[in-house]
Order: C-alpha cells, then sequence, then structure tokens
C-alpha cells in the first residue's frame, strides 16, 4: 500500500471565548488531515493548535502539514514508526500537527485491519466519564458555571485557576459551597503559579477535598516540582512538563508527580502516547487523557486511545462540549450526559461533515 496524496483543511470551529491562565481563545485552530492511498483506503486526522501551550498556531501546522505531506507521498502508510519517523528526520518538535498525520496513519491500519480503532490497539470497552471544564471568570460566575453542569448530570469538575492566588482560593471556595461536598473537584492552573504560590495556595485548598491539581507551575521550574510534589496536601498531574515518554521517566524517577495527563497535541499522537503510558504502567503512575479544543473526530480517536490503554484513568474529553457553536463531524464518539462511547465500525469512525469542508480553506499535495 502506497500513499497517494493527502488534502489538508483550515478546520476552524467558531466558540465561545475560553479563558485559561495563559490567554483567551475565540476559535478552536484546529487543522483536518485526509491521507489516501492506492488501496483504496483513507485515514482522518485532526490536530487543534493552542499556541500559548505548545507553540503552534492554525498557520505553522499548515505550513508543515504540506511539507510532512510531500515527505510521506509514495510510502507505506502502515508502517506507522518508519513514516513518523521520516516526519521527526524533517523537523524537531511540531508535536500539534504532527498528531494529525500519526491519527491518520492509525486510521488507515485500523481500516486496513477491518477492526474499530480500540481493538486494533488491543482494547476493550468498558465505562468512560468525562469531566466538565469551567474556564477562568469571577468566582460568582465559577460559581454558577458549576451549578449548570451540576443540573446537567455532570460529577466531576476541573476548574481552570492560575491567575491571582488569592482569587484563585475563592474561586474554588465559591465552587465547592456551589456543588457540595461529594461533587469531584479537580484544578489545572496551567503553569500560572511560581513555587511559592503554589505552596501557598495548595495548602489553603485542601480543605475543599481536590482530588489533585494539574500543572501548578511553569516548566521552567520543573527542577522545583519534586519539592512540591512532597510539601503539597494535594496530588499533581503533570502537563506542560510532560510531552514524551523521555518526559515521563523523568518526572516519574524524580518523583515530581502523582499523575500524568497524556495529550496527543504534546506526544505527536498515539505511537508516542503508547510509550508514555506504557512508562507510567510500570510503575503505577495513573495518566488522564487529554485534550486542546478538538472537535469529536480527534475525541474519538483520544477515547479509542483511553479504551487501550488500562492505565488511564481520569478522562479530560470534553472540548466538543465547551462552547464549539457547530458540530463539524459525522460519526465518532457519542456523549450520553458525561458518559462516551465510540462507535464499531472500522478505524476511528469518524469522518469530517462535506458540508462543513466546503467552507473551508484546502490543500491537496
Amino acid at each position: 500500500m502506497k500513499i497517494t496524496h493527502t488534502e489538508i483543511y483550515r478546520f476552524s470551529i467558531p466558540m465561545e471565548p475560553f479563558v485559561i491562565a495563559t490567554g483567551t481563545m475565540h476559535f478552536a485552530q484546529n487543522v483536518l488531515i485526509r491521507i489516501f492511498t492506492d488501496a483504496g483506503i483513507h485515514g482522518v486526522g485532526e490536530c487543534s493548535a493552542f499556541p500559548m501551550i505548545v507553540g503552534e498556531t492554525q498557520e505553522t501546522c499548515i505550513a508543515m502539514a504540506k511539507d510532512f505531506a510531500a515527505i510521506l507521498k509514495g510510502k507505506n502508510p502502515l508502517e506507522i514508526p518508519e513514516r513518523m519517523n521520516d516526519l521527526l528526520g524533517y523537523a524537531d518538535h511540531n508535536t500539534t500537527i504532527k498528531s494529525a498525520f500519526d491519527m491518520a496513519l492509525f486510521d488507515i491500519a485500523a481500516k486496513h485491519a477491518k477492526l474499530p480503532l480500540y481493538k486494533f490497539l488491543g482494547g476493550q470497552k468498558r465505562t468512560i466519564e468525562t469531566d466538565m471544564t469551567i474556564g477562568i471568570d469571577t468566582p460568582e460566575g465559577m460559581a454558577q458555571t458549576a451549578l449548570k453542569y451540576k443540573s446537567q448530570g455532570c460529577r466531576i469538575l476541573k476548574i481552570k485557576l492560575g491567575k491571582k492566588v488569592h482569587d484563585d482560593i475563592e474561586r474554588v471556595k465559591q465552587i465547592r459551597a456551589a456543588v457540595g461536598p461529594d461533587f469531584t473537584l479537580r484544578l489545572d492552573a496551567n503553569q500560572g503559579w511560581n513555587f511559592d504560590e503554589a505552596l501557598f495556595a495548595l495548602g489553603e485548598l485542601e480543605q475543599y477535598n481536590i482530588e489533585f491539581c494539574e500543572q501548578p507551575m511553569r516548566t521552567w521550574y520543573d527542577d522545583k516540582l519534586p519539592e512540591l510534589n512532597v510539601n503539597s496536601p494535594i496530588k499533581l498531574m503533570a502537563d506542560e512538563s510532560c510531552y514524551n515518554h523521555h518526559d515521563a521517566r523523568k518526572l516519574i524517577n524524580s518523583q515530581a508527580t502523582t499523575y500524568l495527563n497524556i495529550k496527543f497535541s504534546k506526544s505527536g499522537g498515539i505511537l508516542e502516547a503508547q510509550k508514555i503510558h506504557e512508562e507510567a504502567l510500570q510503575t503505577g503512575v495513573k495518566c488522564m487523557i487529554g485534550s486542546m479544543l478538538e472537535s469529536r473526530l480527534a475525541l474519538t480517536a483520544n477515547l479509542h486511545f483511553a479504551l487501550a490503554s488500562p492505565n488511564v484513568e481520569f478522562f479530560d474529553l470534553d472540548t466538543a462540549l465547551l462552547g464549539h457553536l457547530v458540530d463539524p463531524v459525522v460519526g465518532g464518539l457519542t456523549y450520553n450526559g458525561y458518559f462516551l462511547d465510540v462507535p464499531d465500525e472500522i478505524g476511528i469512525g469518524a469522518e469530517a461533515d462535506e458540508f462543513f469542508l466546503e467552507k473551508c480553506e484546502g490543500w491537496v499535495v
């Protein structure tokens, strides 16, 4: 089997503004990839650029996608490690757009094997419940949002923090008071605090029964993470500090974190995500599968991976519920409240809506 050509689309999804510690997103800066083969099989992949986190924009993703597509043309898509090495040999980093190519290659491989992706990866169905993320707002506004999600059946909230520490503490205090004592609360500071702020905030927030806190400090303070981890009364989860399995190994060996957050936009896709999961599995470090602002297409691939990854115990796959004003996907995962399921069609089981694609700028390489 050979790759004949690749279609690249500017897959912009309008959405309500989403605020985190490092910036505000007004639309999902996504890119869609479709890789075609001479066997009549094509694969789809999607990535969501989040420049203030990963450093890639939609424009850089599109530019690199054109180069990557040219490199892969004429090669065997079933040799996924070799194909991803081809991209690494051309350009380091650029993990967001690489993840879209990785996803499309796995879609082709699973379709070729005539299996749903989770079965191709060796997984099986299990109960998956996602949290819901609350972007940064006033304490009163965030408490109201929490109540809205609770009324809709949500049982797990992820609270974005990382601005002024005392305001952050008030945000959590008001949310806990609003939802009651039995609701699961997670925190995500998105690198917003320095060491002293993080130590103070985590100590003050312990009283609100917090499951864990993601990425309390900037990655340039990673050398201080072990000290923070041992002194924090709340368990820590490394997100922006963990891109690949080498990061995972170093974090685990230095006892810098309790949990790891796996995201395709950081790992470069499923192939490297599997390696992170394996590092964690060997040491009993539990993982979360997370996401940026992907549509249900990439979220479906995320869910397939999670179903094949027994050490993934936390799920942050709510991005399609976070204010996307259109759903540009046919098929794919379904939400039953906040419980998720994937179709048993071969491959990822999701496609871009052709009517939506007609409005998207596109290129063929």
